[in-house]
């Protein structure tokens, strides 16, 4: 066996360091970003408080720094803020069954192929049942007789002759070979198999000749009437939503959105994902839509009339909590203010405010990120559209 020579060990070990030194390089060099962000974030705050305090002592530095610090402004808007959930489920069809034979027997003929449409109560298929009607056939002369039998016992009887038992024992022969022969009958209509509604003949799972037996799928019928939409839904927006509320369908095969309503709210939670079940309603004129189709609900679970809202990218976090910048009027020249807020639900990059700022505030926009506390400003265009 042949050893490794010396100049390839040395070249190994030096592969080898050569990649611890790269990660632990790359540690080092994000722990310096981190430290240097810090230093930064410092940094300004320590400007801003300078500028603010030679500012007071310097009118001539104030007017330097209004001119320098150019920003847009955004008012805070009053508006009825809506919050939606979206959520992926599939179409499903209360008519999308397989329909399996009653019968034992050999499929005599198949009636129907795939993608007809059929109605209801035609014929589909048929299995044989020869040895059936034989029986029938023959159920049927022994019960002729034994009505026969029994019509005349009964004449007898009427006229006190003959005993209530041989009368009684005729009356129950007659009626078990009725029965019989009704259940016969019974047997007899399964073997033609019919359709429990109109639709369209998805699927053919068996062939003539073949043996089918009593619960055996033989075909798969489908109907586009009586659609919903299934989804699941998480148990955190239980109580959120009721039927009948106004629900938005988005199909993303077809780039289709239909508007409907919730027509179920399930009332258990499944243990394996909890959630819960939200059932849509569909239309039953669209051509398009097919059972399993994928659809994504987009449901309101909150609504707030006269809400303060802002913009989501503008709201900065310190060690306080969230805040943002707003512009004020002070001493004949506009400075920025940090107001710390409480923030609500956030939906399309728009945050609901529930407390720390008012409707007539006005928002730094452009520039927000190179502005802090007390820092005097430019606004690039005077002209501020009034919140709704």
């Amino acid at each position: 066996m042949n050893r490794p020579t010396l100049p390839v060990l040395m070249a190994g070990l030096v592969l080898l360091a050569a990649a611890c030194s790269g990660g632990t390089e790359i540690d080092a060099k994000k722990a310096e970003l981190k430290e240097k962000k810090k230093e930064l974030q410092d940094l300004r705050a320590q400007i801003s408080e300078l500028e603010k305090e030679i500012a007071e002592a310097d009118p001539a530095f104030g007017q330097e720094v209004r001119e320098a610090q150019l920003v847009t402004v955004l008012p805070v808007k009053q508006e009825t803020f809506e919050h939606f959930v979206e959520v992926s489920g599939d179409v499903r069809s209360d008519k999308n069954v397989t329909i399996s034979a009653e019968a034992m027997g050999v499929v005599e003929r198949v009636l129907v192929t795939e993608g007809q449409q059929v109605r209801r109560g035609q014929s589909l298929m048929s299995i044989n049942a020869d040895v059936l009607r034989n029986n029938i056939s023959e159920l049927k002369s022994q019960l002729e007789l034994a009505t026969a039998v029994y019509e005349r016992q009964k004449n007898l009887w009427d006229q006190k002759i003959g005993t209530e038992v041989q009368f009684l024992q005729t009356k129950a022969n007659k009626e078990a070979l009725e029965n019989r022969l009704s259940m016969l009958l019974s047997q007899l209509a399964q073997a033609n198999v019919t359709a429990p509604f109109a639709g369209t003949i998805e699927e053919v799972l068996i062939r003539a000749g073949e043996a089918a037996s009593p619960g055996m799928p033989m075909l798969r019928l489908v109907s586009l009437q009586d659609m919903s939409i299934r989804a699941d839904v998480s148990e955190r927006f239980v109580g959120s939503f009721k039927q009948g509320d106004a629900v938005e369908v988005y199909f993303p095969s077809l780039d289709k959105t239909i508007t409907s309503t919730i027509k179920a709210v399930g009332q258990v939670i499944n243990p394996n994902n909890r959630t819960f079940t939200l059932e849509a309603r569909l239309p039953n004129d669209s051509e398009l839509l097919r059972p399993n189709l994928l659809a994504v609900l987009r449901v309101k679970d909150f609504e707030q009339e006269g809400a303060l809202v802002v913009p989501t990218h503008l709201i900065q976090r310190d060690r306080k909590g969230d805040f943002v910048y707003v512009v004020e009027d002070r001493d004949n020249a506009k400075q920025v203010t940090k107001k710390h807020i409480e923030t609500g639900l956030s939906y399309q990059n728009e945050t609901m405010i529930k407390s720390g700022l008012q409707p007539s505030d006005v928002l730094v926009n452009e520039g927000f990120r190179q502005v802090s506390e007390g820092v005097n400003v430019k606004v690039a265009t005077e002209t501020v559209a009034t919140a709704n």
